[in-house]
């Protein structure tokens, strides 16, 4: 079942990889990877959209907001390449889900265990901003990928953006009496650093993105995110 689950997963990867749904998206993305900045001059960026990678049989999902315009749009791989995933990979190598502290391309020779990383919107969106109707684009993309991977109990919400896509996601897997298909549940659960959702196959957790704006003023340490990433990972073993 496991060979059958990978080769899935990779179709799905492949599929992601080609789509242009969003007209805006696939204008913006294709832009920045022709204007590079001027440290990339040199690089070929990837300049499509972004699967999620990892442990296929992860028991943590971490979702984020959208590929950065220079990191995983450059690169291919989600947080990869940026300041932000500087932030986060050393977070998971210190929680023991990554080989290795940094990542810098896809063939780096990172290993995740037991986490899969993904994103609420597959394209590096204009000013980091994703629109409500290219968020629901990616809906079903999210959708075919947290059912391939049957493990995962726990999605860790980077930021708020991630919360209400998770929100919409899990409604969509599992609609309940006071959430529609594809709409979150009412009233709308709070996000907030810390946060927690439980529910009958995933639960949420909430913790601010690892943008600078948030390591770089304070606002989200490494003992904040440690505390998430344990917290997920106790989630993930009690489930």
């Amino acid at each position: 079942m496991q060979p059958q689950r990978d080769n899935e997963l990779r179709r799905l990867a492949e599929e992601i990889g080609g789509c242009e749904r969003c007209p805006r998206l696939v204008a913006w993305r294709e832009l920045v990877a022709r204007e590079r900045r001027a440290a990339f001059a040199t690089e070929e960026y990837w300049g499509r959209p972004v699967p999620g990678f990892g442990d296929p049989r992860a028991r943590v999902l971490l979702l984020g907001l959208a590929p950065a315009a220079h990191g995983a749009n450059r690169t291919g791989r989600m947080f990869t390449g940026d300041r932000s995933g500087d932030f986060l990979f050393a977070a998971l190598a210190r929680a023991g889900m990554a080989n290795q502290p940094v990542s810098r391309s896809r063939d780096d020779g990172l290993a995740l265990s037991d986490v899969w990383i993904t994103a609420g919107v597959r394209c590096a969106p204009p000013a980091n901003r994703p629109t409500p109707a290219e968020r629901d684009e990616c809906l079903p993309w999210s959708m075919r990928e947290l059912g391939l991977l049957e493990d995962v109990r726990v999605i860790v919400c980077l930021g708020a953006f991630a919360w209400d896509a998770a929100l919409r996601l899990t409604a969509a897997l599992a609609p309940t009496a006071d959430s529609g298909a594809g709409a979150p549940r009412r009233p709308r659960p709070r996000f907030g650093h810390g946060a927690e959702l439980a529910g009958e196959r995933y639960s949420l957790l909430g913790c601010y993105h690892p943008s600078q704006q948030n390591t770089f003023t304070g606002r989200l340490t490494e003992t904040m995110i440690d505390a998430v990433l344990e917290r997920a990972r106790q989630i993930g073993r009690l489930t």
